[in-house]
């Protein structure tokens, strides 16, 4: 639970103070905010199982989100970060897709 009540409190502060993201940022962000994703609904899903490491969670999370712009960053530099992009969302949205599943299973079992 403490990853879903921080990605919670995370976006009312993003609300609230609404900040701008330099332009050189704007290409990575969403690839960042999929990689996030990606590990806190992994920690959701973890918590469940009851497996959930906190030091797991935080290498998980910082990793996924520098892995995956370095990817991005990488395709822009090679001219096909369009390419790259796509890549990675598909990668990190199965697995998203595949924790939800995980975690509707174990809250809905009959």
């Amino acid at each position: 639970m403490i990853p879903a009540i921080g990605l919670l409190i995370g976006l009312l502060v993003g609300l609230f103070l609404d900040p701008s993201v330099p332009l050189w940022l704007q290409p990575y962000l969403p690839i960042a905010i999929i990689a996030a994703l990606d590990a806190v609904f992994g920690a959701v899903r973890a918590v469940l199982d009851g497996i959930f490491n906190d030091k797991v969670f935080v290498v998980s999370f910082l990793s996924n989100v520098i892995v995956a712009a370095f990817i991005v960053f990488l395709g822009d530099q090679l001219g096909v970060g369009a390419q790259l992009s796509t890549g990675v969302v598909v990668v990190l949205g199965v697995r998203i897709f595949s924790n939800v599943a995980s975690i509707r299973r174990h809250l809905f079992r009959a």
